[in-house]
């Protein structure tokens, strides 16, 4: 592993206060076994899906597996409640919606995502809610150096700090 990338992995976990945001960057094709099995692990099936996972040391361990292949950062609450207001799914291809979440969590879609970035609520706790989000492809594109080389360098792949957020927005 190169100096500057396990800088940026030991900066993320003196973070562990935050939330991580995990999107699949590549498809399948001429992927390691390895890394195959810790995006159905991580229930990344394709590529622009995203996650949402607690910045622990057994995820990280995980993420240094896929670098390749996906992005990450710190994602804020505003982000995140926008992404589950948009791209939240319930079986059936049903999108989550507020009076849904009335009914069967007694509480709203901001105090819900309040209480996720703060760890007292989990998306398994949501009845029948789908645990990764489906994303589009980001508007303007990727990075100038592409999905090949790491952000750091100008690409897309990699730890990417806050700046997921401006790419998950891309992507809603």
């Amino acid at each position: 592993m190169m100096p500057a990338q396990n800088k940026e992995m030991k900066e993320a976990v003196q973070q562990k206060s935050a939330r991580v945001a995990i999107i699949r960057i590549k498809g399948t094709p001429g992927m390691k076994v390895d890394m195959r099995k810790t995006f159905d692990l991580l229930c990344l099936y394709k590529k622009n899906h995203c996650v949402v996972v607690p910045n622990t040391a057994p995820y990280l361990g995980m993420l240094n597996v896929i670098k390749n292949a996906a992005t990450w950062g710190e994602i804020d609450e505003p982000t995140f409640k926008l992404l589950l207001e948009k791209r939240g799914k319930l079986p059936g291809k049903e999108p989550l919606t507020e009076i849904y979440l009335k009914e069967k969590m007694k509480m709203g879609l901001e105090e819900f995502s309040k209480k996720f970035m703060e760890f007292k609520a989990e998306l398994k706790e949501v009845p029948g809610l789908k645990t990764f989000f489906k994303l589009s492809p980001p508007r303007r594109g990727f990075e100038r150096k592409g999905i090949k080389t790491q952000f750091s360098m100008g690409g897309a792949l990699g730890y990417r700090k806050n700046k997921i957020n401006d790419l998950i927005q891309r992507m809603i």
